[in-house]
Order: C-alpha cells, then structure tokens, then sequence
C-alpha cells in the first residue's frame, strides 16, 4: 500500500515537471520566433547632400570703437559758472559746453592791453625820432622788444582765457555730464564723454597664416549680443603692418556705419571675415551629423544587395532600402548647414532625422520631415 502511494507521488511530481518545461519550452519558442520575425523598417526622415558655391568665412571676436571718441576733461584749474548742455545731446563742432569763471584773466588782459597800447605808441614816436638822431638805435631796439613782449603777454592772457571756455572739438553725442555749476574743477577733470557714433570701428586679430586672403575693402559680417541674430555689414578699411610677437596675430581693423546709433563704443562683437574666391563644396543639414569623440558620422541611404551583388527588391519591386552608417570629415557649420570634407558625394541621400534608433544595415523607409516645410525633406536649405 506504501509502495503504491510513493509511485502516485512521483507520478504526479513527474507530471507537474513535464507539464512546466512543456511551458517553458512554448515560451522559448515563442521568443525565438518573434526574433525571427523580420522587422519592419524604420521610418526616417532624409535631405540631399548638394555640391554648391561655399564662401568661407573667418570667425574672430572684436570690440567696437566710436570714429572720434574722446573724454573731455579740464586743462586749467576753476569754478564752473554756466554748464550748456544736457546729458546725452547731440552736439556740433565749436558748440559751447563749459564756462569757468575768467574773472582775474579778463582783468588781467585788460591790463595787458593797456600796457600794448602805450607800447605801440612809444615805439611809433621812437621811429620816427630815430630817423633823425634824436634817439639812440640802442633806444629803439629797446621800444621794439618791449612793443614784441607786449604782444606776447596779451596773446598768452588770450589763450589762459580761452581755456575758462570747452567746446566741442567734433560733433557728435555727449554722454552724462560729471559736474554742476559751482563745481571747483582741477585741471584734468573730466566733464563728460563725447563720442561721434556716425561711424564706428571694429579691430580684431586675424592668424598670420591667413593675411594673404584679407586685403583692404573686404566684407564683414559684424554681430553683437544686444542684437541677437541681427549682422551689419562692414568692410576691412586698415591692416596693422606689423605682426605682434607674442600671438603672431595681426591687428586689423574694419569700418561699419551705425545710422540708427544701435551700436555702441566699447561693445564685444563677433565677426565672419568673408574670404575670397568661394568654393563647391558638399553640404548636408546639421541634424544629419553625428558627432562622438571617436568621429563625426552620418548615415546614407543605400539599396540592399544580396550575397551576389544584385539589388534586393520588395513585395512592391520597389528596392529595398537601408541605413549605411559612414565616418566623415565636416568643416565649417553655417546656417543649419555643414561643410563635408570627405565621407559624402553629391546627390546622395543622408538621414537627417530618426537617425536615433538605427544601426548599419538596417532596413529603412522614407518619410516626411515633420519638423521641416514640404520643400526641405528632400533637400537642405538654402544658404
């Protein structure tokens, strides 16, 4: 009786054991028929790579300067009587600013031409005396220098009273004036800033290697950070004849117009030094580029071949498609647009989005680029 109920138990444990690897081996199955399965293509977005003219461009950093700039300042000590214009005014050249008291100059030049007057007398009576001996040569010689030291001192009070009196030496827009009427001003103190924006100018280093390609009237594009995405154009109007020994860098400076007065001395711009002599270059868009530490790389569509070379074709007899992965050498980037040195021919056509989730070799199918108009899916965008 034992005996049969220890066979009944292993039956039924041998029974459970063959009924779980039965499921067990379904489930294998299973997987590996599902892995089996071929998968559907990927769908992917792609743009030509398209051959065209390509003008190279210099990317350096510059800082804006005024074409007349200058911070007026005091070259005699005195206290201001009148101030004559507002801060930030558009002024003209030979507009009066500041006024010191001139008290003791004027009095002091009123002397002086007193004393001229008395001298131009005694020297007209002395010439006439000479002529006839009634005076000694020696005499007049004395009249003449003291007639000439007279003159001298008048101009010299003329001129300590001309500098009780600033004016503008350009036109142009004064800055935030720095003193008040009443103000005891020391020689070389400054009243405000005056900068003539009409015109500004931009200087920035170029490589030495490069100076053969920048040559006087070349154009450059100009940005600065107040204005994002906004360039004004300028043009190279001097180059330094010299090579600075630390960096061989050569300074170079370019003229931009400024009629609105947007730009202002003292800001950090960027440039593009437009080179001459573009170029046909190979350009794909920049969503296509894959850039990793080990390389840049793109995918291309290319059409499936069998083990003897000739081309796979679907249910359709439509080729059958796949993503072939390619390290390239990419150059400048502009535009949404880069600059292939090697890796891509024209007319093929590069991945430009769903990239993401493809390998080599896998099998892929074209479709619209939402994130771009009708008319770019197929092409990149124009420079």
């Amino acid at each position: 009786m034992l005996r049969r109920r220890m066979l009944i138990m292993l039956g039924v444990v041998l029974l459970i054991v063959l009924i779980l690897g039965g499921y067990k081996a379904f489930s294998i199955y299973q997987m590996i028929q599902t892995f089996a399965a071929p998968k559907p293509p990927e769908s992917v977005a792609v743009a030509t790579a398209t051959e065209r003219p390509w003008q190279v461009r210099l990317p350096t950093v510059g800082t804006l300067k005024a074409l007349q700039g200058v911070d007026l300042s005091l070259e005699i000590a005195g206290t201001v009587t009148d101030v004559q214009f507002q801060s930030g005014q558009q002024v003209k050249t030979g507009q009066p600013l500041i006024q010191l008291d001139s008290a003791v100059e004027s009095a002091l030049l009123e002397t002086a031409k007193a004393d001229l007057g008395l001298a131009q007398l005694d020297y007209g009576r002395g010439s006439q005396l000479v002529g006839s001996s009634a005076i000694s040569k020696g005499e007049f010689d004395r009249l003449s220098a003291q007639l000439a030291k007279n003159k001298a001192t008048v101009n010299q009070l003329k001129a300590s009273l001309a500098k009780k009196h600033i004016v503008a030496p350009f036109s142009g827009t004064i800055g935030i004036r720095q003193v008040d009427v009443g103000d005891y001003l020391a020689s070389g103190t400054v009243i405000a800033t005056l900068q003539d924006l009409s015109s500004l100018y931009v200087d920035f280093y170029v490589p030495e290697q490069v100076l053969p390609k920048i040559a006087k009237g070349q154009t450059v594009d100009v940005g600065v950070s107040a204005y994002a995405g906004q360039t004004f154009p300028g043009t190279i109007s001097a180059i330094n004849p010299k090579v600075e020994n630390s960096t061989r860098n050569v300074l170079v400076r370019a003229t931009l117009a400024n009629p609105d007065g947007k730009l202002l001395p003292g800001m950090f711009a960027s440039l593009q030094v437009l080179m001459p002599d573009p170029e046909a270059k190979i350009v794909v868009p920049e969503s296509a580029v894959t850039y990793t530490l080990y390389g840049n790389s793109l995918y291309v569509v290319a059409q499936k071949k069998d083990a003897e070379g000739n081309l796979e074709k679907d249910d359709k007899d439509q080729p059958v498609l796949v993503a072939e992965r390619r390290f390239i050498e990419t150059g400048e980037r502009r535009d949404g647009l880069v600059l292939i040195n090697k890796g891509v021919k024209d007319g093929e056509q590069v991945i430009s989005a769903g990239q993401i989730k493809l390998d080599n070799g896998m099998h892929i199918v074209i479709s619209p680029d939402k994130n771009l108009p009708a008319e770019q899916n197929s092409q990149p965008r124009a420079d």
